[in-house]
């Protein structure tokens, strides 16, 4: 009876329906605070299907949207995590962004990579669950979260609102044959260098404040951050000045060129290992900083951490995470793996450089939910010298039927 009720959720995941889908998905912008727009499609998906939907305010006007599959009772709960925020466009597409594109086992389009394609298999997976009138003990979440690429700020929303799951699967962009669950810490700052500000022709009694940054971007480009060592990063911890704006006054007006600027500010980016703190990285960043400061009196700066939110990055940080790999998740997504594909998983804890992005399982296993990282995998055309992103085809069609799969097990486990 149990191997009839798996092959029948099995049979419903349909590579043309996970195609469509992920297409619609495609067809709405969903930039890193503009997230509302998709969060209502999928309401209203999901209030069409039956299940109960939770349309959740993150911040005035901005929604994400939290589906259940509401169990019998009795069992294991278990979220199904995505973020619907996308990063920003690179320059350079060969392909239009906002048309979605099927060329062989590659679906392109803007987001569908981080992480379109891995919304698109979570709700898939639930869908399949649902269409085959799965039992289900537990309560299934499918969770569709903001602002994972502002440090995850929707799933701390999720957290504090009652969402704790017994265990959670996060469907980042790591492969069908992949269940990672080692990833690096991630934290983001703003530096402010503050100058005195003259007239051209007076220019050599003020201090320039973007002259000074370069010295900031230099220290921070080649600064030794204090960690434990974790050589299954080997190429981490490390920092990286991403984004510097400099001009007149802390709003950077940028229509006085005749003037020397006196407020300039440089968003830093940094990567961390197990081990590692951010606190310990706020140290040692002073430290190089005051050390510039004792050989020019000049040099005046500031940190905001977290950074202003009007710069729209990481609002929360993102310790590292490294699960162990006996957690009961990670071996039911493994057996689910091997029964769905017959064959073994690649990488199970860490795998490169996948491994070195954060993501959102660090807030729940922070708070005690066993969670691992197991979605579609793709990329970019980095052989083309193009930045259009795709996904692979069959990477959703399996992910979406190996944690259909995974589900079926964890909700049907007793509490």
């Amino acid at each position: 009876m149990a191997k009839s009720i798996a092959q029948r959720v099995d049979n419903q995941v349909k590579e043309k329906l996970v195609v469509s889908f992920a297409k619609k998905l495609l067809d709405i912008p969903s930039f890193k605070t503009e997230e509302t727009r998709i969060a209502r499609f999928l309401a209203r998906f999901f209030k069409g299907r039956g299940y109960e939907v939770d349309l959740q305010e993150v911040d005035p006007g901005r929604y994400q949207v939290i589906a259940t599959l509401k169990g019998s009772g009795g069992g294991k709960s278990l979220m199904l995590n995505g973020h619907i925020d996308m990063d920003p466009l690179s320059m350079g597409w060969k392909r239009d962004p906002w048309t979605s594109t099927v060329e062989g086992d590659r679906l392109y389009g803007a987001g569908i990579y981080n992480m379109k394609g891995g919304i698109t298999s979570i709700v898939m997976a639930a869908e399949a669950l649902r269409k085959a009138k799965a039992p289900l003990k537990g309560d299934l979440m499918v969770a569709c979260v903001v602002g994972e690429l502002q440090g995850g700020i929707g799933t701390v929303h999720a957290l504090e609102q009652g969402y704790r799951p017994d265990m959670a699967i996060v469907a980042e962009p790591n492969g069908q044959d992949s269940v990672l669950t080692v990833h690096a810490g991630w934290l983001e700052m703003a530096i402010n260098v503050i100058g005195e500000s003259r007239h051209i022709s007076q220019k050599e009694s003020g201090v320039n404040a973007i002259q000074k940054m370069a010295k900031v971007i230099s220290t921070i480009n080649n600064l030794s951050l204090t960690h434990p060592p974790y050589p299954a990063l080997p190429a981490l911890p490390r920092l990286h000045v991403g984004a510097v704006i400099g001009g007149q006054g802390r709003n950077h007006v940028i229509n006085g060129p005749n003037f020397v600027p006196d407020f300039c500010t440089a968003l830093v980016d940094g990567r961390m290992v197990p081990g590692q703190t951010s606190d310990m990285v706020l140290a040692d960043v002073r430290r190089a900083l005051d050390g510039i400061k004792e050989e020019d009196p000049q040099f005046d700066y500031e940190i905001e951490y977290p950074p202003p939110a009007e710069y729209k990055v990481l609002r929360v940080t993102m310790e590292p995470m490294d699960m162990p790999t006996d957690e009961y998740i990670v071996q039911a997504v493994t057996r689910s793996y091997e029964a769905v594909t017959g064959g073994k998983l690649a990488y199970i804890g860490t795998k490169l450089p996948n491994s070195y992005s954060g993501n959102d399982t660090t807030h729940m296993w922070k708070a005690g939910i066993p969670c691992v990282l197991y979605g579609p995998g793709g990329g970019w055309d980095e052989s083309e010298e193009e930045p259009d992103a795709y996904i692979r085809i069959s990477d959703m069609v399996t992910c979406a039927r190996v944690i259909a799969s995974t589900a079926l097990e964890v909700c049907n486990q007793d509490a």
